[in-house]
């Protein structure tokens, strides 16, 4: 491939980092740590910045916000089971464990209490672990009766429709508002270069980049 070919599809995922916790804040509280979340949007940020291609005449966002979204998404229905979070895989593994080495020695099941005693967490986190602890029941496997049971999963075109919804929401900010933002996470600049280049104070800045994300997340979330 021609050097040029390189450069031009040469894009740095740290730049863009902003795109990701945008995207992630959309599906916070819905089941997914955070964490997990902003992880798979690094994914989704990476895959976009090894396939983009600057010669399509299209910014690298609008490429790659689909793309995030479309890995975050990916968590809520990859190969139909739940997800469960790290720190509650450990905790469960842990309650395992002590319940084991309990039935042994007593020859009957630990009351909730003990093992909330030997782990340090309430009896509601041990009642979590325990249920992370049990075999996923599949949704889509064959019944006697009534065969498969299939679930219904997001349409191929709604990573097209969070994008655009995205843009449109955009669209409506006063053009100094989108060029915030732009500076902010787009370009990844620090809150006092943003005002530098806006003529502002960095605490004008900072007062109205959160004004303009609380905006951005009510209208996304509608």
């Amino acid at each position: 491939m021609p050097k040029k070919a390189l450069t031009e599809r040469a894009v740095d995922p740290a730049e863009h980092l902003g795109l990701v916790h945008l995207c992630a804040n959309r599906f916070r509280n819905r089941g997914i740590p955070y964490e997990d979340l902003y992880s798979a949007g690094c994914e989704g940020l990476v895959k976009a910045a090894n396939v983009f291609d600057t010669s399509r005449g299209v910014q690298f966002s609008t490429y790659a916000v689909p793309v995030i979204l479309g890995e975050i998404k990916r968590l809520f229905r990859s190969s139909g089971t739940v997800h469960v979070s790290r720190s509650l895989r450990e905790l469960s593994l842990r309650v395992q464990q002590l319940r084991e080495a309990y039935l042994k020695q007593h020859g009957s099941e630990p009351p909730l209490s003990v093992l909330a005693e030997q782990t340090g967490s309430s009896p509601e986190e041990i009642t979590t672990a325990l249920c992370a602890c049990s075999p996923v029941l599949s949704l889509t496997a064959p019944d006697e009766e009534e065969g498969q049971l299939d679930i219904a999963v997001p349409a191929p075109d709604e990573q097209i429709s969070d994008s655009l919804a995205l843009r449109q929401v955009l669209a409506t900010l006063d053009p100094k508002d989108r060029l915030l933002l732009e500076l902010r996470y787009f370009k990844e600049l620090t809150q006092s270069k943003t005002a530098q280049a806006l003529g502002m104070t960095q605490v004008q800045v900072s007062r109205r980049e959160k004004k303009l994300l609380l905006y951005l997340r009510q209208e996304l979330l509608r």
